[in-house]
């Protein structure tokens, strides 16, 4: 599946699975690195680095805005291979009081 197709599926079910919430796309021109999706759900925001597979090579300064904003509150590669657990961590961080399993 291509990584553009993937991103629209996902925005639907994170709308879905979130009533309410914002969902953003980034511009990757703007800064480079910065995740693909940010996710703002009542008093909380999640940041979403989408990738066709679990093996698409990381552009930049990827690594480091996943790593930095999930410090900051919820930030991870998200791929097909991964997505249910991504969205069950994410599930768990905007309903169980920003509490998120980190090691993702």
């Amino acid at each position: 599946m291509l990584e553009n197709k993937f991103q629209a599926k996902l925005i639907k079910e994170i709308k879905d699975t979130f009533p309410g919430c914002i969902v953003m796309k980034n511009d990757s021109s703007y800064i480079q690195g910065i995740p693909d999706l940010v996710v703002l759900h009542e008093d909380k925001w999640a940041a979403l680095e989408c990738k066709k597979t679990g093996s698409a090579s990381k552009r930049p300064n990827q690594e480091y805005y996943v790593d930095r904003m999930d410090k900051m509150s919820f930030a991870k590669f998200i791929y097909p291979e991964n997505k249910d657990e991504v969205m069950n961590s994410l599930h768990g961080y905007f309903t169980n009081g920003g509490e998120t399993n980190h090691a993702i």
